[in-house]
Protein backbone atom coordinates (compact mmCIF):
# COMPACT_ATOMS: atom_id res chain seq x y z
CA UNK A 1 0.00 0.00 0.00
CA UNK A 2 1.47 3.34 -1.04
CA UNK A 3 2.15 5.76 1.80
CA UNK A 4 1.97 9.53 1.98
CA UNK A 5 2.32 11.86 4.96
CA UNK A 6 1.43 10.71 8.46
CA UNK A 7 -0.70 13.00 10.64
CA UNK A 8 1.44 13.65 13.70
CA UNK A 9 0.52 17.30 14.38
CA UNK A 10 -2.33 19.72 13.74
CA UNK A 11 -2.44 20.67 10.07
CA UNK A 12 -2.32 24.38 9.20
CA UNK A 13 -4.66 25.92 6.63
CA UNK A 14 -3.27 26.58 3.15
CA UNK A 15 -4.50 30.19 3.48
CA UNK A 16 -3.91 32.78 6.18
CA UNK A 17 -6.98 32.60 8.42
CA UNK A 18 -8.95 35.24 10.30
CA UNK A 19 -11.48 35.03 13.12
CA UNK A 20 -14.94 36.52 12.68
CA UNK A 21 -17.42 37.08 15.50
CA UNK A 22 -20.16 34.94 13.94
CA UNK A 23 -21.59 31.61 15.19
CA UNK A 24 -19.59 28.66 13.90
CA UNK A 25 -21.22 26.30 11.40
CA UNK A 26 -18.69 23.62 12.36
CA UNK A 27 -18.93 23.57 16.15
CA UNK A 28 -22.14 24.06 18.08
CA UNK A 29 -22.04 26.83 20.71
CA UNK A 30 -18.81 28.29 19.27
CA UNK A 31 -19.45 32.05 18.90
CA UNK A 32 -16.83 32.63 16.19
CA UNK A 33 -15.75 31.38 12.75
CA UNK A 34 -12.24 30.74 11.47
CA UNK A 35 -12.26 31.73 7.78
CA UNK A 36 -9.63 31.71 5.06
CA UNK A 37 -8.39 34.94 3.55
CA UNK A 38 -7.21 35.13 -0.08
CA UNK A 39 -3.53 35.01 0.98
CA UNK A 40 -1.56 31.77 0.89
CA UNK A 41 0.14 31.05 4.21
CA UNK A 42 3.90 31.23 4.63
CA UNK A 43 3.90 27.62 5.84
CA UNK A 44 2.22 26.48 2.63
CA UNK A 45 4.66 28.42 0.47
CA UNK A 46 7.70 27.23 2.44
CA UNK A 47 6.51 23.63 2.00
CA UNK A 48 6.18 24.14 -1.79
CA UNK A 49 2.45 23.42 -1.77
CA UNK A 50 2.27 24.12 -5.53
CA UNK A 51 4.10 20.85 -6.13
CA UNK A 52 2.36 18.85 -3.40
CA UNK A 53 0.05 15.85 -3.82
CA UNK A 54 -3.57 16.84 -3.14
CA UNK A 55 -5.80 14.26 -1.43
CA UNK A 56 -9.30 14.18 0.01
CA UNK A 57 -9.68 15.20 3.66
CA UNK A 58 -11.91 12.50 5.14
CA UNK A 59 -14.30 13.29 8.00
CA UNK A 60 -13.67 10.83 10.82
CA UNK A 61 -11.40 10.36 13.81
CA UNK A 62 -7.64 9.98 13.47
CA UNK A 63 -5.94 6.66 14.33
CA UNK A 64 -2.30 5.57 14.41
CA UNK A 65 -0.93 2.04 13.94
CA UNK A 66 2.24 1.34 15.93
CA UNK A 67 3.79 -1.17 18.27
CA UNK A 68 2.44 -0.24 21.71
CA UNK A 69 4.44 0.14 24.90
CA UNK A 70 2.92 1.48 28.10
CA UNK A 71 3.90 5.10 28.65
CA UNK A 72 3.26 7.25 31.72
CA UNK A 73 3.35 11.05 31.39
CA UNK A 74 3.46 13.52 34.26
CA UNK A 75 1.52 16.44 32.78
CA UNK A 76 1.94 19.96 34.09
CA UNK A 77 -1.00 21.61 35.81
CA UNK A 78 -1.52 23.93 32.85
CA UNK A 79 -2.53 21.07 30.57
CA UNK A 80 -5.79 19.21 30.33
CA UNK A 81 -5.61 15.86 32.15
CA UNK A 82 -5.03 12.92 29.80
CA UNK A 83 -5.33 9.13 30.17
CA UNK A 84 -2.30 7.59 31.83
CA UNK A 85 -1.25 5.75 28.66
CA UNK A 86 -1.40 8.87 26.46
CA UNK A 87 1.69 9.51 24.35
CA UNK A 88 2.45 12.69 22.37
CA UNK A 89 2.38 12.65 18.57
CA UNK A 90 5.79 12.17 16.96
CA UNK A 91 6.23 15.68 15.57
CA UNK A 92 5.36 17.51 18.79
CA UNK A 93 8.20 19.70 20.01
CA UNK A 94 9.63 18.75 23.39
CA UNK A 95 11.60 20.75 25.91
CA UNK A 96 13.43 19.01 28.74
CA UNK A 97 11.69 15.80 27.77
CA UNK A 98 8.22 17.32 28.01
CA UNK A 99 5.81 18.13 25.14
CA UNK A 100 5.02 21.79 24.56
CA UNK A 101 1.96 23.25 22.82
CA UNK A 102 2.09 24.37 19.20
CA UNK A 103 1.30 27.95 18.16
CA UNK A 104 -2.42 27.23 18.63
CA UNK A 105 -2.06 25.70 22.08
CA UNK A 106 -2.51 22.08 20.94
CA UNK A 107 -0.58 19.00 22.03
CA UNK A 108 -1.92 16.16 19.81
CA UNK A 109 -1.28 12.65 21.06
CA UNK A 110 -2.45 9.05 21.06
CA UNK A 111 -4.28 6.73 23.44
CA UNK A 112 -3.90 2.96 22.84
CA UNK A 113 -7.05 1.05 21.94
CA UNK A 114 -7.12 -2.18 23.90
CA UNK A 115 -9.00 -5.26 22.76
CA UNK A 116 -12.60 -5.30 24.07
CA UNK A 117 -12.37 -1.62 25.05
CA UNK A 118 -15.91 -0.31 25.62
CA UNK A 119 -14.85 3.32 25.37
CA UNK A 120 -13.26 2.74 21.96
CA UNK A 121 -15.50 -0.08 20.76
CA UNK A 122 -15.90 1.38 17.25
CA UNK A 123 -12.13 1.58 16.86
CA UNK A 124 -11.86 -2.05 18.02
CA UNK A 125 -14.58 -3.16 15.61
CA UNK A 126 -12.30 -2.56 12.59
CA UNK A 127 -9.30 -4.44 14.04
CA UNK A 128 -8.89 -8.16 14.68
CA UNK A 129 -6.10 -8.42 17.25
CA UNK A 130 -5.81 -12.20 17.06
CA UNK A 131 -5.08 -12.29 13.33
CA UNK A 132 -3.46 -8.84 13.14
CA UNK A 133 -5.71 -7.41 10.42
CA UNK A 134 -7.70 -4.21 9.91
CA UNK A 135 -10.81 -3.46 7.88
CA UNK A 136 -9.77 -0.84 5.31
CA UNK A 137 -11.55 1.22 2.67
CA UNK A 138 -9.35 2.28 -0.27
CA UNK A 139 -9.27 2.43 -4.06
CA UNK A 140 -9.27 -0.92 -5.86
CA UNK A 141 -5.66 -1.36 -7.09
CA UNK A 142 -6.81 -2.63 -10.50
CA UNK A 143 -9.69 -0.21 -11.08
CA UNK A 144 -9.10 3.34 -9.75
CA UNK A 145 -12.75 4.40 -10.05
CA UNK A 146 -13.82 1.56 -7.77
CA UNK A 147 -13.60 1.55 -3.97
CA UNK A 148 -12.52 -1.60 -2.18
CA UNK A 149 -13.33 -2.93 1.29
CA UNK A 150 -10.59 -5.33 2.35
CA UNK A 151 -8.73 -6.86 5.27
CA UNK A 152 -5.17 -5.50 5.47
CA UNK A 153 -2.41 -6.87 7.74
CA UNK A 154 -1.54 -4.42 10.50
CA UNK A 155 2.11 -4.97 9.59
CA UNK A 156 1.43 -3.16 6.29
CA UNK A 157 -0.06 -0.21 8.17
CA UNK A 158 2.67 0.13 10.79
CA UNK A 159 3.55 3.75 11.59
CA UNK A 160 0.76 5.03 9.35
CA UNK A 161 -2.14 7.20 10.44
CA UNK A 162 -5.66 6.48 9.24
CA UNK A 163 -9.13 7.95 9.56
CA UNK A 164 -11.92 5.95 11.21
CA UNK A 165 -15.30 6.69 9.61
CA UNK A 166 -18.72 5.20 10.08
CA UNK A 167 -22.10 5.08 11.75
CA UNK A 168 -21.02 6.31 15.17
CA UNK A 169 -18.22 8.70 14.18
CA UNK A 170 -18.68 12.50 13.83
CA UNK A 171 -22.40 12.27 13.13
CA UNK A 172 -21.88 9.81 10.25
CA UNK A 173 -21.46 12.33 7.39
CA UNK A 174 -21.21 9.53 4.81
CA UNK A 175 -24.47 7.85 5.86
CA UNK A 176 -22.93 4.45 6.59
CA UNK A 177 -24.81 1.57 8.21
CA UNK A 178 -27.58 1.98 10.76
CA UNK A 179 -28.12 2.02 14.52
CA UNK A 180 -29.02 -1.68 14.46
CA UNK A 181 -26.19 -2.56 12.13
CA UNK A 182 -23.32 -0.06 12.53
CA UNK A 183 -20.63 0.05 9.88
CA UNK A 184 -17.08 1.40 10.22
CA UNK A 185 -13.86 1.45 8.17
CA UNK A 186 -10.30 2.73 8.37
CA UNK A 187 -9.04 4.92 5.50
CA UNK A 188 -5.26 5.50 5.22
CA UNK A 189 -4.44 9.20 5.08
CA UNK A 190 -3.75 10.21 1.50
CA UNK A 191 -5.67 7.23 0.08
CA UNK A 192 -7.94 9.33 -2.15
CA UNK A 193 -6.06 11.66 -4.53
CA UNK A 194 -7.96 14.75 -5.67
CA UNK A 195 -8.24 15.05 -9.45
CA UNK A 196 -8.90 18.14 -11.58
CA UNK A 197 -7.98 20.56 -8.81
CA UNK A 198 -8.05 24.26 -9.82
CA UNK A 199 -5.31 26.80 -9.20
CA UNK A 200 -4.45 27.61 -5.60
CA UNK A 201 -6.60 30.72 -5.44
CA UNK A 202 -9.36 31.36 -2.93
CA UNK A 203 -12.16 32.00 -5.44
CA UNK A 204 -11.13 29.13 -7.73
CA UNK A 205 -11.16 26.65 -4.83
CA UNK A 206 -14.48 28.06 -3.64
CA UNK A 207 -16.03 27.49 -7.07
CA UNK A 208 -14.52 24.01 -7.28
CA UNK A 209 -16.04 22.98 -3.93
CA UNK A 210 -19.42 24.43 -4.89
CA UNK A 211 -19.76 23.35 -8.52
CA UNK A 212 -17.66 20.25 -9.19
CA UNK A 213 -18.66 16.67 -8.46
CA UNK A 214 -15.16 16.00 -7.11
CA UNK A 215 -15.59 18.96 -4.74
CA UNK A 216 -18.29 17.26 -2.66
CA UNK A 217 -15.73 16.45 0.02
CA UNK A 218 -14.93 17.76 3.50
CA UNK A 219 -11.67 19.35 2.43
CA UNK A 220 -8.26 18.91 0.84
CA UNK A 221 -4.93 17.86 2.35
CA UNK A 222 -1.73 18.65 0.46
CA UNK A 223 1.14 16.23 1.10
CA UNK A 224 4.28 18.30 0.54
CA UNK A 225 7.71 17.05 -0.42
CA UNK A 226 9.21 17.91 2.98
CA UNK A 227 6.59 15.82 4.79
CA UNK A 228 4.50 18.84 5.78
CA UNK A 229 0.71 18.49 5.55
CA UNK A 230 -1.40 21.54 4.62
CA UNK A 231 -5.20 21.58 4.57
CA UNK A 232 -8.29 23.53 3.68
CA UNK A 233 -11.74 22.70 5.06
CA UNK A 234 -15.03 23.69 3.47
CA UNK A 235 -15.73 25.73 6.61
CA UNK A 236 -12.59 27.78 5.95
CA UNK A 237 -14.35 28.97 2.79
CA UNK A 238 -17.70 29.56 4.48
CA UNK A 239 -19.23 26.42 2.92
CA UNK A 240 -21.45 23.83 4.55
CA UNK A 241 -20.46 20.35 5.68
CA UNK A 242 -21.74 17.64 5.80
CA UNK A 243 -23.51 17.38 2.45
CA UNK A 244 -26.50 15.23 1.43
CA UNK A 245 -24.46 13.56 -1.33
CA UNK A 246 -20.70 13.22 -0.95
CA UNK A 247 -18.18 12.38 -3.66
CA UNK A 248 -17.18 9.27 -1.72
CA UNK A 249 -20.75 8.01 -2.03
CA UNK A 250 -20.79 8.50 -5.79
CA UNK A 251 -18.40 5.60 -6.41
CA UNK A 252 -19.13 1.87 -6.66
CA UNK A 253 -17.52 -0.37 -4.06
CA UNK A 254 -16.48 -4.04 -4.02
CA UNK A 255 -15.74 -6.35 -1.08
CA UNK A 256 -12.38 -8.16 -1.39
CA UNK A 257 -11.59 -9.70 1.97
CA UNK A 258 -8.72 -11.93 0.70
CA UNK A 259 -8.64 -14.06 3.84
CA UNK A 260 -7.77 -17.41 2.23
CA UNK A 261 -4.31 -17.48 3.83
CA UNK A 262 -5.81 -17.06 7.30
CA UNK A 263 -7.42 -19.84 9.26
CA UNK A 264 -9.98 -17.36 10.54
CA UNK A 265 -12.92 -18.19 12.76
CA UNK A 266 -14.58 -14.87 13.49
CA UNK A 267 -17.38 -14.08 15.91
CA UNK A 268 -20.63 -14.21 13.98
CA UNK A 269 -21.55 -10.55 14.57
CA UNK A 270 -18.15 -8.97 13.97
CA UNK A 271 -17.57 -6.82 10.89
CA UNK A 272 -14.98 -9.18 9.45
CA UNK A 273 -17.43 -12.07 9.46
CA UNK A 274 -20.22 -9.89 8.07
CA UNK A 275 -18.08 -8.79 5.14
CA UNK A 276 -16.78 -12.30 4.59
CA UNK A 277 -20.40 -13.22 3.85
CA UNK A 278 -20.46 -10.47 1.21
CA UNK A 279 -17.04 -11.24 -0.27
CA UNK A 280 -16.76 -10.37 -4.01
CA UNK A 281 -20.10 -8.54 -3.96
CA UNK A 282 -20.28 -5.14 -5.64
CA UNK A 283 -22.44 -2.19 -4.56
CA UNK A 284 -23.36 1.02 -6.37
CA UNK A 285 -22.22 3.13 -3.39
CA UNK A 286 -21.20 2.81 0.25
CA UNK A 287 -24.64 3.86 1.47
CA UNK A 288 -26.15 0.76 -0.15
CA UNK A 289 -24.23 -1.66 2.05
CA UNK A 290 -26.50 -3.15 4.70
CA UNK A 291 -25.17 -5.88 6.94
CA UNK A 292 -27.17 -8.71 8.47
CA UNK A 293 -28.88 -7.74 11.71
Amino acid sequence: MSRLGSVQRKMPCVFVTEVKAEPSAKREHQPFKVLATETLSEKALDADVYNAIATEKVDGTCCYVTNYKAFLWNMEEDFKPVPECWIPAKEIEQQNGKPVPDENGHIPGWVPVEKNSKQYCWHSSVVNYEFGIALVLRHDPDEPGLLEICAVPLSELLEQTLELIGTNINGNPYGLGSKKSPLHFLIPHGAFPVRNLPTLKHNDLLSWFEDCREGKIEGIVWHCGDGCLIKVHRHHLGLCWPLPDTYMNSKPVIVNMNLNKYDCAFDNECLFNQFLKKDKQKFDRLKDIMLDV
